[in-house]
């Protein structure tokens, strides 16, 4: 059995749906949420779905090993950034080498870095008459959304687009993708 914990700082329906997806499954299995926000109602969807949730501060994150020994405790093959929303420090990176991964809302390497998440991405490819835009799957390193890009898909910008009705045509391509490119992920490391 894989085992994957999900790093998430908001509400969490990337995660929702990562987890809804392997309950199905007797191969992989989420069996961790952390967060970095006390107050991110990922915390409620994970209780609801039955996955134990940790968060953590500032300091266990980057100052210690708390995060990492939980990791550990916890056998994890894989870990997801599902809009999480800090830098993952060196002593995990190096710990997980190749097995951190992260969405992005739009076609890497364009609209990428600190600062660019949620609505100012879409914002941000609407101001620039984009026609469009899509997601990014990638390796996390030490950078902001630099990590090569293992899966990409687009979709369409109207030029009458708000950046809702484009972040709402964004997550239908993550809630049909991700899973399935984790999965696609984990049964490689398998071979």
């Amino acid at each position: 059995m894989k085992r994957i914990a999900i790093f998430a700082s908001g509400s969490g329906t990337n995660a929702q749906n990562i987890i809804e997806y392997f309950n199905k499954s007797d191969k992989i299995n989420v069996v961790l949420v952390l967060s970095n926000n006390k107050n991110a109602f990922v915390l409620e969807r994970a209780k609801k779905l039955n996955v134990p949730s940790v968060t953590f501060d500032r300091e266990q994150f980057y100052q210690s090993e708390y995060v990492v020994d939980l990791l550990l405790a916890n056998k994890i093959d894989l870990i997801v950034l599902a809009g999480f929303l800090r830098l993952v420090p060196k002593n995990i990176l190096q710990l997980f080498q190749n097995k951190i991964i992260n969405i992005h809302p739009a076609l890497l390497p364009k609209y990428g870095g600190k600062g660019m998440y949620g609505l100012k991405v879409h914002e941000t490819v609407i101001e620039n008459k984009e026609t469009e835009s899509g997601i990014s799957i990638h390796y996390v390193n030490e950078e902001y959304d630099k990590g090569d890009v293992f899966f990409q898909t687009k979709c369409r910008v109207d030029p009458s687009d708000t950046p809702e009705i484009l972040a709402q045509r964004v997550h239908q391509l993550e809630y049909e993708h991700f899973p399935k490119q984790i999965e696609k992920l984990l049964n490689k490391q398998n071979q």
